[in-house]
């Protein structure tokens, strides 16, 4: 809504409700009809093509979305949130091979597409740049810290959880270009928004590969006595 001049509080109203609808009943009811669809005998695409069956949904919540006007970015997640199965990982392979074919060849692609609408020379803000990376980070590594540690980490757990969660990553990307794409946020902002998600990310992962080059845990047992098997589920998590 931010293109227009005037504000349309019916059609705002409007676009609110129909995003929050669309998202509260992909959680809910529509997972579990497309689950028992799943497992349905005339079902013959999902039993004979997984990889296609999982795409079809994908498409189907595409195209219900985008005639509702909603991001697609909501359509992807709550695809992905109905076609796996906790119980019967039956699209599995399915999933994998999409996921390898997505990693190599279109997560590259819309990467560069990001790429292609920053503008490294006049939509370059370094005092807003800094003062975004620095700022976010600070806020983002006390909030943690205080969370963790009424959670009862101590230590060098309050680190690895303030680092890890810190890291913008994809969705921080995502977020920063369909914000751009609607007009609501600058040049300027945008290309700090994008250098803060890589930024943030690449310290994440050299922070974390430090920590286990040194032998040190990324999470400790809990005082209360946790066992090493659950111990270790955590470090997994992590």
């Amino acid at each position: 809504m931010a293109g227009k001049a005037v504000l349309d509080s019916r059609a705002l109203s409007y676009h609110l409700l129909t995003t929050v609808g669309f998202f509260v009943l992909g959680l809910t009811i529509v997972p579990r009809l497309i689950k028992r669809i799943n497992k349905a005998r005339f079902n013959v695409l999902a039993k004979h093509s997984p990889a296609g069956y999982a795409i079809a949904v994908l498409l189907a919540y595409c195209a219900i979305a985008g005639a509702l006007n909603i991001s697609l970015v909501f359509a992807a997640f709550l695809a992905g949130f109905a076609v796996v199965h906790r119980k019967r990982r039956i699209f599995a392979e399915a999933l994998d091979a999409i996921g390898k074919v997505s990693f190599a060849f279109f997560i590259p692609v819309y990467f560069a597409v990001v790429g292609l609408k920053l503008d490294l020379i006049r939509g370059v803000s370094l005092w807003m740049m800094a003062a975004f990376i620095i700022g976010t980070c600070i806020v983002t590594a006390l909030s943690v810290s205080l969370a963790a540690r009424f959670a009862g980490f101590r230590g060098l757990d309050l680190v690895n959880l303030a680092v890890t969660t810190n890291a913008r990553g994809g969705p921080g990307i995502v977020l920063a270009s369909v914000a751009f794409d609607a007009g609501i946020i600058s040049s300027a902002f945008y290309t700090t928004l994008v250098v803060a998600a890589v930024l943030t990310s690449q310290i994440a992962g050299a922070w974390l590969e430090y920590v286990l080059r040194k032998g040190w845990p990324l999470l400790t047992p809990m005082a209360s006595g946790e066992s090493a098997e659950s111990a270790q589920e955590v470090r997994s998590a992590a």
